[in-house]
């Protein structure tokens, strides 16, 4: 049975949103070959993936960071996924509230469980609500107009913010301040910025240790550790910027024939006007270049760029 979800664009050429294949990342991944027995037998994986990954996080140069180290406690999960729903069941009495156009998991999930929820866009912030903000901003890769007043208001009236960071690795010039009191939570992958979804590698960092599930997790290590193996390997090679660094250009390029705005996150370009049929509900609309960056697909994309937009548009 096929999925009913709103704006599903997985099939269409700028829809949806995935790591690029780039060449070096999947070398690298055919190169991964530890040996199966140690590394499913290594009970300290989960532990060095955290760690590393977390000052592999801090060392973007093209980011900066506020308030990292207030975040003490970091636990390995399956992508942010598992972090989103162990905020939901942390905060299952309180109405949840994201924005207009976020990641539409969210949605589905609070519908799917008969949980209270709100757009941010259509009420002021109460006591009794969670707050979820994605940073860079699922709808224009960029931090929404929103993002600090928000949080200073959820700061002023107690409530619990969790903060989804799935797209760094991805992206340039963006300040991830984590020192607003009412931030509980923070998510970060790679499943955008490397070729690695499906191993599920995420983190989660918190300022306590409230031996939820993913600590108890954590804390009896069970936990992927292919997954943690597999970061590693990659976040040995690869540094945060290096996805940001090598395909600006091609973005640049790229929004430059589209007619685009270039978005912070490298990949994807953003309009309030051109490419309509990918409007996510929000005030622009996100085209993405994952499948086109690498330059073995670069071809395929002039040829879909003449075939979906203004053929003379695209020509002058």
């Amino acid at each position: 049975m096929s999925a009913k979800f709103p704006f599903d664009y997985t099939q269409k050429p700028f829809g949806a949103m995935a790591a690029t294949q780039d060449p070096d990342c999947l070398a690298h991944l055919e190169n991964f070959n530890p040996s199966l027995t140690n590394m499913l037998m290594d009970q300290t994986l989960s532990q060095e993936f955290c760690k590393q990954y977390k000052s592999w996080i801090a060392s973007s140069k093209l980011n900066t960071w506020r308030g990292l180290d207030e975040f003490e406690y970091a636990v390995m999960a399956n992508g942010t996924t598992e972090v989103f729903d162990k905020f939901y069941i942390k905060n299952s009495t309180r109405r949840f509230r994201c924005f207009n156009a976020e990641y539409k998991y969210h949605e589905l999930a609070w519908r799917s469980h008969s949980l209270g929820w709100k757009r941010i866009e259509d009420g002021d912030i109460e006591a009794n609500d969670a707050v979820v903000i994605s940073l860079p901003f699922s709808d224009t890769g960029d931090q929404h107009a929103l993002h600090t007043t928000v949080l200073e208001q959820c700061s002023k009236v107690g409530v619990p913010v969790l903060l989804d960071c799935a797209w760094f690795g991805i992206c340039q010039g963006i300040n991830f301040d984590l020192t607003h009191p009412c931030i509980t939570d923070v998510s970060v992958s790679l499943s955008k910025t490397f070729p690695v979804a499906h191993a599920r590698i995420g983190m989660r960092l918190t300022r306590i240790d409230n031996d939820d599930a993913l600590f108890v997790l954590q804390k009896t290590n069970y936990v992927n550790r292919f997954g943690a193996a597999l970061g590693l390997h990659f976040i040995n090679k690869f540094g945060p910027d290096y996805i940001a660094e090598k395909y600006r250009d091609t973005q640049l390029q790229f929004c430059e024939i589209l007619r685009l705005d270039p978005s912070p996150t490298v990949l994807m370009g953003t309009s309030t006007t051109m490419g309509t049929e990918y409007n996510r509900g929000g005030a622009t609309n996100r085209l993405s270049f994952h499948r086109f960056l690498p330059e073995n697909q670069h071809s395929l994309f002039y040829q879909i760029a003449r075939d979906q937009f203004d053929r003379e548009a695209f020509l002058q």
